[in-house]
Order: structure tokens, then sequence, then C-alpha cells
């Protein structure tokens, strides 16, 4: 009987590994790059809102953001996104495209809209009282920012409604 070390088995098992490795593919929802100037982008983008396209549109925001970062249409796209992942119910996409509106452009007019929108985000994904609260937290931690920052903000108000 052949006796094979654990060496080799391991060595041979990581030889046939390699091969199948070179087999991954990219997510299928990615948004393949065409270079497109900033106007077509963010009609485009609009043009899926309007239709109710909105996980779509929010991809297409991000987009003109990646390719078009210092434009003025860029921290719009920011907002645009952050609303379009909302309303499609992507409130991880949501707060992600909201945090960095609102770590890039604290002062903006805006920015009490997006730290709203990251609480409002937080709000829709509480569960029940019997489940882990961690996002009950994430939510009232997200108000109590934007009461803190921006307290005479019409979104203020509400969110103290909603505490």
């Amino acid at each position: 009987m052949v006796r094979v070390s654990r060496a080799a088995v391991l060595l041979l098992f990581c030889a046939a590994a390699v091969p199948m490795a070179g087999c991954a593919r990219g997510k299928k929802g990615d948004t393949a790059y065409v270079a497109r100037d900033v106007a077509t982008l963010y009609a485009a983008a609009k043009r899926k809102m309007d239709y109710g396209e909105y996980e779509n549109a929010a991809k297409l925001f991000d987009e003109v953001e990646r390719q078009h970062p210092y434009s003025v249409w860029a921290r719009r796209a920011q907002l645009m996104s952050a609303f379009n992942y909302y309303v499609a119910r992507k409130y991880t996409e949501a707060v992600a495209s909201a945090q960095r509106f609102v770590t890039i452009h604290p002062g903006n007019a805006d920015a009490p809209y997006a730290q709203y929108l990251i609480a409002m985000s937080y709000l829709e994904q509480m569960e029940d009282v019997t489940r882990d609260q961690s996002t009950t937290q994430s939510a009232l931690n997200a108000f109590n920012d934007l009461i803190r920052r921006y307290p005479d903000s019409r979104y203020a108000d509400d969110g103290r409604e909603k505490i």
C-alpha cells in the first residue's frame, strides 16, 4: 500500500484548486464601465428613476460620481444615489452613499437631508423588540446626530418626533 504524506495531499489539493480560482467572475449586477459625459450619465440615471427603476438609477448616479468626481454633478449624484437606494429598500447602500455625502460635504445645504436618509434607512430596518436592537440604536444615534448637527432643519423636527 502506498503511503502519502499530508504535505503531498495538501500540495495536490492546492495544485487542483489554483486553476479553478481563475474561473471566478465579477458580480453579475455590476455596472459596465462605459465612458460617457456627465450630462448623458445623469440624464440616464434620472430617466431610470422616473420609470421606477430605483436600484438601476442609484447605480448610474454612482457612476456619475465615479467617472466625474470633481464635477458639480457629482455632489448631487451622491445624494440622488442615496435616495434611490433608500426607495429601492437597499438600506445598507443608502446609508453608505448618504454617509459619504455627509462626510465630504458636511456644510452643504442638503447635508441635513442626507443625515435624515441615514436615520430613516436604519429606522426601516428595525425589527420587533425580541430581536437584536443594534439597528434601533443606530437609528437613534443617527437621529441624535441630525438634531445635534442640524438643529434648525426641517428634518430635525421630524427626527425629534421619531425619537
